[in-house]
């Protein structure tokens, strides 16, 4: 089953970040911290990390 979610992309990271290293969670829970709702996913089509928030009910 798929699920289709409206959302905006706030930022980018290549997955192919250094061991350890987590920038896309660092981002989102910084923007998370301002109140924002943000999470993490994986785009497997371009190979990143997208830190998204949901959309506005446009």
């Amino acid at each position: 089953m798929t699920a289709a979610i409206s959302a905006k992309v706030l930022e980018r990271f290549p997955a192919g970040s250094p061991r350890g290293s987590w920038p896309a969670e660092e981002y989102a829970a910084r923007r998370r911290a301002e109140g924002e709702p943000a999470t993490v996913v994986m785009d497997l089509d371009s190979d990143a990390f997208l830190v998204v928030v949901p959309a506005d009910g446009d």
